[in-house]
């Protein structure tokens, strides 16, 4: 039974080194240029699902 004390131990510590990079990592701010990417894709997607926008009334199939 030490044994799975000892692994319970190591998980735990896994567990709590884990936590800390992830919220590093949160904490980061995002790069201007991945920003940039953000918006121009969130754009592109408000155009898509806009049925008025770049589409002159034809089907395209």
């Amino acid at each position: 039974m030490a044994r799975q004390e000892q692994n319970s131990s190591f998980e735990a510590q896994i567990e709590a080194n884990l936590k800390k990079v992830y919220e590093k990592t949160v904490q980061e701010p995002v790069p201007d240029r991945f920003a940039a990417l953000l918006a121009q894709l969130k754009e592109q997607d408000a155009a898509s699902s806009d049925p008025d926008a770049g589409d002159d009334g034809e089907n395209s199939q």
